[in-house]
């Protein structure tokens, strides 16, 4: 990987001044702090927060049921949108709470049976290691994990042989894990996984975790191959939180997949003992929504669609490579990102294993300057093999400036 300074000062910003200033003028948020906690949640776009604020009005107004028949058009262009920005159909999209919620219904919906195999990278989320453990407590599955490379992310090759050794009912990837600033090579993954898929058919699924990548980066769920992808809307696609949508390939549709709880808007009771599934992505839904979240995610994929995707990588390389560089001249500090390619998350720690990140974090907020701190059982194999006990994870945004990052390494020089 080339020196971030480098990156940086030769690298010109694609947005001109201007263009940043329109971009926090539209965000309430960036008058009051130095936003860089992108990868927890984003400060949203001021008409993101209008269209969230006006349908409670509504709401409020004439009755919550009655709000959303009103407003079916408006709410219906969530799906639309969704797939423009993942580049499918609306029928493949379902609208959820949350990442996670959208990753566990994906999860429930495999037909896991005794014995079973689940592939999975080494640098996961916590959450998703979780949930495959208590799998593994429920179903007597086998969790195995594909080999780091040496410069980290996925060993391609591994990937290749355990797919095809163990031919396990899930192949499981994070594309951008919560701590390590790595970038997965997800399309190279993707395409081993459709090679694969040519001679075992519907014997393995393939869930892609996407929760950081999207509205960093631009995604194709037909380069991707993957049969689930979730995401959350909070993070750097900067919507509300309590938001999230899945991804259902046409594959994994037609195959009668359904999540373990599906309800009453995701099926049909059409006899006392028979129900018939939603055809299209719908069967994984509920019947429940907070519509004004609905609508305040469709104008912030809106607003990214507008900004666009790839200016918006390019600008979160940039300044992200020129945070850590920055941060590596400091004594008594150390970056922890690693791999083939890095992306908008920077993890940090310092010499002193014992201190408190969490005090350290306080005192930056104290200076209105927002960061968080992560710790090892966030994610056991990576800090393990790092050595390390806790980080602090920052992590700009297209929104933010040079200045901003200036500001923070000043900061962090201080409290260190």
């Amino acid at each position: 990987m080339s020196s971030p300074k480098t990156l940086y000062h030769n690298t010109e910003s694609i947005f001109t001044d201007a263009e940043v200033a329109a971009f926090r003028k539209d965000t309430l948020g960036c008058a009051n702090v130095v936003h860089l906690n992108n990868a927890g949640a984003s400060l949203m776009p001021d008409e993101v927060t209008r269209a969230i604020v006006d349908h409670i009005t509504l709401e409020a107004a004439m009755g919550g049921y009655e709000a959303s028949a009103v407003r079916a058009d408006a709410i219906q262009q969530f799906y639309v949108q969704a797939a423009r920005l993942l580049h499918c159909q609306p029928g493949n999209i379902a609208f959820t709470a949350s990442a996670t919620d959208s990753y566990t219904r994906a999860l429930s919906s495999i037909p896991f049976r005794e014995g079973d195999v689940i592939l999975t990278d080494n640098d996961d989320f916590i959450s998703n290691q979780i949930q495959f453990l208590s799998c593994q407590k429920r179903f007597n599955l086998r969790i195995e994990h594909i080999r780091n490379a040496p410069e980290g992310g996925v060993d391609l090759n591994d990937l290749r042989r355990k797919l095809h050794t163990l031919q396990p009912r899930l192949l499981a990837i994070t594309h951008i894990p919560t701590n390590s600033g790595l970038v997965q090579p997800v399309k190279e993954i993707g395409e081993c996984y459709a090679a694969y898929e040519k001679t075992h058919g519907e014997k393995t699924w393939y869930i892609l975790d996407a929760c950081q990548s999207i509205g960093q980066m631009k995604l194709d769920v037909s380069e991707l191959h993957c049969d689930f992808l979730s995401v959350t809307g909070r993070k750097f696609l900067r919507g509300p939180r309590g938001t999230g949508f899945l991804y259902i390939s046409d594959k994994a549709l037609s195959h009668g997949l359904e999540p373990l709880f599906i309800d009453m808007r995701g099926a049909e009771w059409i006899a006392k003992d028979k129900y018939a599934p939603r055809a299209d992505a719908t069967r994984f839904e509920d019947w429940e929504f907070a519509y004004a979240l609905v609508l305040g995610t469709r104008l912030a994929i809106e607003y990214c669609l507008r900004v666009g995707e790839d200016k918006i990588w390019h600008q979160v390389k940039l300044l992200s490579d020129y945070l850590r560089h920055e941060l590596a001249t400091l004594p008594g500090l150390r970056v922890l990102d690693r791999g083939p390619e890095v992306g908008g998350l920077v993890t940090f720690t310092t010499h002193d294993a014992n201190a408190d990140p969490r005090r350290k974090v306080q005192t930056l907020r104290d200076r209105k300057i927002n960061v968080v701190p992560t710790f090892r059982n966030f994610a056991v194999i990576d800090f393990d093999e790092k050595n390390v006990r806790w980080a602090i994870r920052a992590s700009p945004h297209y929104f933010n400036t040079k200045d901003e990052i200036d500001t923070f390494v000043e900061a962090v020089k201080e409290i260190i």
